[in-house]
Formats: C-alpha cells, sequence, structure tokens
C-alpha cells in the first residue's frame, strides 16, 4: 500500500540538495526516500525549493532584511500552502519541521508526527503541552530527550530517531592538507569567531563555508565577529583563514576529504549535528565545545576531542592527527547513516497509519 506524507518545512529556509539548515536536509532526505520508495510525497516549502516529490511552495520576499511584517507574512503563506496540499487528496501523515508546528490547522483524522529540530526551550511556550494529544513528537538525540517538560515525562508517544547522512563509498584515509574546516550558518550561536581565533593561535588557517541569512543579528554578526579577522589576517603574517560562502554538496565534500579537522565551537545547546555526522562519515576528526549532543556525537580522544574554549580547541588542533580515520569512518558508518534514519521514520509512519505498505529496500 502507497503512503502519502506531507512534510512541511520550516517556514523562511529552503529544502532541497542545496540546503543549509539541519532540518531542511532532514525533510530533503525523507522526501527522496518516500519517492525512491514508491511512495508519494508531498512537500511545502518556500520558493526557491527542490523536491523529488509534489511541491507547494509560497513566496519569501527576502530583498532585505527580515523585518517584523515579513516574520508574519511568509508563514501566514506557509499555512495557505498546507491546506492546499490538504486538498489535494488522501493525506496519510503529516510531518511538521518547524518551530511554529502548533500554529497549523490540520485534519483530526490526519496522524501528525513533529520533529523537533530546535531545543526545546526555542519552541513557543506551551505548544508541546497543546499539543500532547494530536502529535507524536520526536527528538532527535538523547540528550534532547532527556529536557523533556516533567509534566509530559510519562508520555510514551515521545521517540528518538538521531539524524543521518549519506556515507560516502569513497573518502581518503591518508595524510590531509593543512587547514581546519568550519561549515554551518553564520550567526552568533554558532560561535565561527572563536574557530578562527583558535586557529590562528594553533598556527593553522581554517576555512569556513556557510551561508548569512538576511536576519539582522546574523549579518550583524558576520560584520563584527567575522569580517573583521579576515580582513586583518590579509595584512599580516597570520595564518590565512577565507570565508567560502555556501558550498555545493561537491564542494563540501571534497573540502572533507581534504580537511585536518572540522571544528564547532558552538555554545547553542546543539539537539544533533550533521556536520559533525559528515565529517566523521568523510573519516575526519572533530573538535567540538561540549554543547547539547556533540558529545554524544563526538567522542573524546577517539573520534575528536570535546573542548571548553579557544585556548582547548588551538591545542586539540595540535594533537589531531593521534585520531584515527578509520574510527571516525567506522563510528559515522554503525550510528549515522542516513538509510537507518530513513528506515526509523517510515517504520513510525507505518505505525501510525497501520499501513502495511513496501518498505524501502535499503543496505
Amino acid at each position: 500500500m502507497q503512503l502519502t506524507v506531507l512534510s512541511v518545512a520550516f517556514a523562511f529556509a529552503a529544502v532541497g540538495p542545496h540546503a543549509v539548515g539541519g532540518a531542511e536536509k532532514i525533510l530533503t532526505d525523507l522526501d527522496e526516500a518516500l519517492s525512491e520508495a514508491g511512495h508519494q510525497s508531498l512537500v511545502v516549502a518556500c520558493e526557491g525549493s527542490r523536491t523529488k516529490g509534489q511541491l507547494f511552495s509560497f513566496p519569501l520576499p527576502l530583498a532585505g532584511t527580515v523585518d517584523e511584517a515579513v516574520r508574519r507574512e511568509v508563514p501566514r503563506h506557509s499555512r495557505n500552502a498546507v491546506q492546499r496540499a490538504l486538498r489535494s487528496g488522501r493525506v496519510d501523515v503529516v510531518h511538521l519541521h518547524g518551530m511554529d508546528f502548533d500554529a497549523y490547522d490540520l485534519p483530526e483524522d490526519i496522524p501528525i508526527v513533529v520533529t523537533l529540530h530546535l531545543p526545546l526551550g526555542w519552541y513557543a511556550p506551551g505548544a508541546l503541552e497543546r499539543w500532547r494529544e494530536r502529535a507524536r513528537f520526536v527528538c532527535v538525540s538523547e540528550s534532547q530527550r532527556s529536557k523533556w517538560p516533567a509534566a509530559l515525562a510519562g508520555r510514551s508517544d515521545v521517540v528518538v530517531v538521531e539524524n543521518g547522512v549519506a556515507i560516502p563509498e569513497q573518502w581518503n584515509s591518508g595524510p590531509r592538507e593543512n587547514f581546519a574546516l568550519v561549515l554551518g550558518r553564520i550567526c552568533p550561536e554558532k560561535n565561527q569567531h572563536e574557530a578562527l581565533a583558535a586557529g590562528t593561535m594553533a598556527g593553522i588557517p581554517v576555512l569556513i563555508g556557510g551561508h548569512t541569512f538576511p536576519y539582522r543579528e546574523h549579518q550583524a554578526y558576520f560584520a563584527e565577529k567575522i569580517a573583521p579577522v579576515l580582513a586583518s589576517n590579509e595584512r599580516s603574517s597570520r595564518p590565512q583563514h577565507r570565508f567560502l560562502e555556501s558550498l555545493r554538496p561537491d564542494e563540501k565534500r571534497d573540502l572533507l576529504s581534504r580537511a585536518k579537522c572540522v571544528l564547532h565551537p558552538t555554545r547553542a545547546p546543539e539537539t544533533s549535528s550533521l556536520v559533525a555526522m559528515e565529517a566523521l562519515a568523510a573519516g575526519t576528526p572533530v573538535i567540538a565545545y561540549r554543547s547539547g549532543a556533540l558529545p554524544e556525537i563526538v567522542e573524546d580522544g577517539v573520534t575528536g576531542f570535546l573542548v571548553d574554549d579557544v585556548q582547548g580547541m588551538a591545542e586539540a588542533i595540535g594533537k589531531v592527527d593521534t585520531i584515527s580515520r578509520s574510527r571516525c569512518r567506522a563510528a559515522a558508518e554503525r550510528r549515522f547513516s542516513k538509510q537507518r534514519m530513513v528506515r526509523q521514520y517510515l517504520g513510525l509512519y507505518e505505525s501510525m497509519t497501520g499501513s502495511r505498505s513496501r518498505r524501502m529496500q535499503y543496505a
């Protein structure tokens, strides 16, 4: 039996092969897997998105920075697109990926899955409580699940499905080039300027690959914390850090295959880290701050190092060659494959619909 799954993205970020955020990448992978397995995938996402299934897009007016008017307007367009998708035919499951999951008007008879990609405290007050009778909640790590509100702690419909990434068949197990890599959105909570500082202390260039979204705080962070470091390095003999802006998937894979290590200096209570998983899949050690779920992903002294500050990160860079790249790769294969994640989500869809639909054939 064929399933029809309606996936709803965060309203302000495009999905597809060039998606930047973790939530968008996970939705893209599920859309692709559902379509390839013969199920029907419907996706609600902003214009500029690319999907394997049927896309119900809506305008994203981001000519300048995002102001309050835009913050109100775009979610309204998203809600209208959801209604268009629901009217298009039978929907077996609605899977919500955005932080405003409780704002949608959904039929009572359609099962709902909500993946909580962000720290629980970042959602609207009362959202989890209001939807406790409507949705099956998915946490993406055990550390996130451990923060579940005490009032809801006894609920059995909260499951953990760890994120997964593509594990490339070919990877570079040999010596790497002398640069460290930082990947992700450029914003204050990702704290990339401390990676630059650690690279300077360790005497190694740091390459930053990422996108700066049109939010005032994000643009101000780049202008005040990142750009001055890049400019000053050009006039000195210090390591020549570089900003590469958004990277194509093939460019990112190439850099991961050549980098000495990946730096992850986030101060946010990360619920997961696709960047860390992709690095390990490439056999590249990760040096990360002890934030959120990162201690679940990076095994200190085995697949990288967990540190507390810039000094610790600089020191870890100096000893990263002691990390076995084969063990990094093996950890990714064992725990972080996209196929494992997809199987778990499809099983969840089937359990909620009572469907005996054909399971995806993944190795």
